[in-house]
């Protein structure tokens, strides 16, 4: 359905030294119809950068490299407006995309019409949308500085999933959401992929994205370093990447685990390992040269010494 190959992301700015290192770069993952695959890491990563580019909601000093594929055709800035919103939907991280000025049960409405539905079935499905995230139906006739921060997150995530979406593209989808609510947007995409669309769940929640998905790119430094299975995560040693396993320890039912002390630095930008100043395998080798995708154990690891 959705296929990213060796893609890089860059900002042109003034007085920019060379070298400074791109915000994506080498970047390779595919969502297939009927699956969720999770994006996790640390904030600062780029996961919402790849969210960004997939959409082409990227600023105009943006620099994008490789290229991405929906349904085998390449998404250029023309071609994914008229997809927005009819095939490909997303759930943004920011509240701040809701329209100040529109109630926001006439949003819902816009949406579940602009992606094909007749009026009065766009009606329905607004609706159960409203009722299925908890937001009563007095909460249609009112403006989003009306309803707090985490009404709003249910309002927009009603938003991207009244349509017919091939594909969904879900940006931290849970913050600021209650356990219950949060539990049932998860399950929701859940459905969404049972039924044949592709859902790209980006989250820092690692342990209920588990719940959900089928497999878990890990990203690091604007970069993928492991794709593997949900169940992986069950047993420390089923992890690839020695990045994966430090980030899976540092979670509080698992101790709060402390990462490897550092033994290497990498001092050139742009080449390299992502995670060679951090990890005690590391040599002169992994601050030189990128890592190529490795198959593994079922899953796909970009490391030296895995």
């Amino acid at each position: 359905m959705l296929c990213v190959s060796n893609l890089s992301v860059d900002f042109a700015r003034y007085g920019q030294a060379l070298g400074t290192p791109a915000a994506i770069r080498s970047l390779d993952l595919t969502v297939d119809a009927g699956q969720i695959l999770a994006v996790v890491g640390e904030s600062g990563s780029g996961k919402s950068l790849l969210a960004h580019a997939i959409l082409g909601l990227l600023p105009s000093n943006s620099r994008v490299g490789g290229s991405i594929t929906f349904k085998g055709q390449v998404l250029d800035q023309e071609n994914v407006q008229a997809l927005r919103g009819r095939e490909i939907a997303l759930i943004p991280q920011s509240v701040a995309y809701l329209n100040p000025l529109k109630r926001v049960g006439s949003q819902v409405l816009r949406a579940a019409t602009l992606s094909g539905l007749e009026p009065t079935q766009a009606a329905k499905v607004r609706d159960t949308a409203f009722e299925r995230y908890g937001l009563g139906f007095e909460t249609q006739r009112l403006y989003p500085h009306q309803i707090s921060g985490g009404m709003s997150r249910r309002v927009l995530t009603a938003t991207a999933t009244t349509g017919n979406a091939s594909l969904v593209v879900a940006d931290e989808p849970t913050t600021g959401l209650d356990q219950k609510t949060a539990l049932e947007s998860l399950r929701h995409l859940r459905e969404l992929a049972n039924n044949g669309a592709a859902v790209l769940l980006i989250t820092h929640d690692i342990e209920a994205c588990l719940d959900v998905a089928d497999r878990v790119a890990v990203f690091l430094g604007g970069m993928v370093v492991e794709i593997a299975k949900a169940a992986d995560f069950s047993d420390t040693s089923s992890l690839r990447h020695p990045y994966t396993r430090t980030l899976w320890q540092a979670l509080p039912h698992n101790d709060f685990m402390d990462a490897p002390a550092k033994s290497y630095k990498a001092t050139t930008a742009n080449q390299g390992c992502v995670h060679a100043g951090d990890c005690p395998q590391a040599d002169a080798l992994c601050g030189e040269t990128i890592p190529a995708w490795r198959e593994m154990n079922g899953g796909l690891v970009r490391c030296h010494h895995a």
